[in-house]
């Protein structure tokens, strides 16, 4: 069964992609969560996220190299990791609930794998992880400024952290702006944790595109 706390969080991340219309009710509700790990990743999965979410496009604007290892962090289902897996060496799909990286794993090609993290650690490897890719959960993990340095142990020399969020203004999908964050925290999050802006993309319609490295 998934922990109260996993629960919040897949509710909030399921909140995050779902159209505005009714967002608020349902933050509300967050105790209670009504979604199953098989209706969430219904969610995650649903084709008319393609639409705004671009999957083709930002796997494209990664340009993942045949040899490289990538950790897709809050991976759910498996939405970016199947994809990532037809371009990468290696794959790992971090998530908390394990029934969505059951779902993630089912039938996945032989080069993904799955990691059931924490809440605040996402126990990848130590100096193992080329790429670590970021998207729609970054605003909600709470003690940012740790994870970030738990991020920095998994990179190898040169790798990226990559991050796709939600712009924080009214959006017709995604969370209200109080659940946000911007482009601007974010890039002054990673700067206080020892990272520089290395590539910033505007792909896509309703969220930003950053990449960053070490320092």
């Amino acid at each position: 069964m998934p922990t109260r706390s996993s629960s919040i969080l897949r509710l909030a991340a399921a909140v995050s992609l779902l159209p505005a219309a009714g967002l608020h009710a349902q933050v509300q509700h967050q105790h209670h969560p009504p979604q199953s790990s098989g209706e969430y990743a219904k969610v995650l999965e649903d084709p008319s996220r393609d639409a705004w979410q671009k999957p083709h496009e930002v796997v494209m604007a990664l340009e993942l190299k045949a040899t490289e290892t990538v950790a897709d962090i809050g991976a759910g289902s498996g939405y970016f990791s199947r994809r990532f897996a037809n371009h990468a060496g290696k794959v790992y799909a971090v998530d908390i609930d394990k029934d969505l990286l059951a779902l993630a794993g089912k039938n996945a090609p032989a080069n993904l794998s799955t990691i059931l993290a924490e809440p605040d650690d996402p126990k990848l490897p130590a100096g193992g992880i080329d790429t670590v890719f970021i998207c729609d959960v970054l605003h909600h993990i709470s003690d940012r400024a740790a994870y970030y340095g738990k991020l920095r142990s998994a990179l190898k020399p040169g790798g990226r952290i990559v991050i796709v969020d939600f712009f924080k203004k009214e959006l017709p999908v995604g969370p209200p702006p109080a659940m946000k964050l911007s482009d601007d925290e974010v890039k002054k999050e990673f700067a206080a944790a020892g990272f520089r802006l290395v590539r910033s993309l505007d792909i896509l319609p309703h969220q930003y595109f950053l990449v960053f490295q070490a320092r």
